[in-house]
């Protein structure tokens, strides 16, 4: 199966007649890559555990709102099979030292950010594999390959996304289905300012600073990623341009992992 660009000076694809679902799409990075897809002609699988953002951003892409909490692992069965592009987004953050961690909460994010990804994996890879052309695209992080203090459950589940995408590529190269890592730094997204006061407390600093002395710290780039620009990438990964690019990490980071 074959893409072409569209004619268009932007460098959009042409996605028409295909399918995506997109997680975690009411909002942020999601909805960004949501919107994107969409604008290339992808009927979008809009997912949020939140009902109100799954269906205002379905609304507005055209797409179809899917309203699951993805730590409910039978749900998943319940989605659509048919799709050829799948973004694994959703997540959460909670900031604490591990001798403070709370074990719920370390075991929510490997459900949400792990077990969800591969069990999503496994419910839309047949369908990509018939057709002989997919997209398996996992919104990682520079947490993928570098961590931070206070960010065990958050750093461990984005090192395991890693390396699954990776035997998806593995597993999915003889049938034309590609597996790629998008890994941004900080991204202005709600999840990004929840971080804010737990940030300051850890750092001792107020929270107007966090930004710059936290966030930005190994950036050689001094401002926050917008959402836009990783969907940007998120959208060349579906174009033809991409087709021998898998297994790969692809760092949005300012060159923090440049260091």
């Amino acid at each position: 199966m074959t893409r072409e660009f569209a004619d268009d000076p932007t460098g959009f694809v042409d996605l028409s007649g295909s399918t995506a679902l997109v997680t975690g799409a009411g909002s942020g990075i999601g909805l960004a890559c949501a919107r994107r897809l969409a604008t290339a002609g992808c009927l979008v699988h809009v997912l949020d555990h939140d009902e109100h953002a799954a269906t205002a951003a379905a609304g507005e892409v055209d797409g179809r709102a899917q309203v699951l909490n993805l730590a409910d692992e039978s749900g998943i069965a319940r989605l659509p099979a048919e799709v050829d592009i799948l973004v694994n987004n959703a997540g959460l953050q909670h900031v604490a030292p591990i001798h403070e961690f709370p074990t719920d909460v370390f075991t929510r994010i490997q459900r949400v950010m792990v077990t969800a990804p591969f069990l999503l994996m496994r419910h839309c890879l047949p369908h990509m594999y018939r057709r002989g052309w997919g997209r398996v695209i996992n919104i990682s992080s520079v947490h993928g390959v570098r961590a931070s203090a206070d960010k065990s459950a958050y750093v461990a589940a984005k090192h395991a996304l890693e390396g699954l995408s990776k035997v998806a590529a593995l597993e999915g190269g003889p049938h034309g289905v590609t597996s790629n890592c998008v890994d941004p730094g900080y991204v202005r997204t709600p999840l990004l300012e929840g971080q804010l006061a737990a940030q300051a407390r850890s750092n001792d600093i107020p929270e107007h600073e966090v930004a710059e002395r936290v966030f930005l710290r190994h950036s050689a780039i001094k401002r926050l990623i917008e959402p836009e620009e990783v969907a940007a990438v998120v959208g060349w990964l579906c174009g033809p341009g991409s087709d021998y690019l898998t297994g790969a990490a692809i760092p949005i980071d300012g060159a923090w992992t440049a260091r």
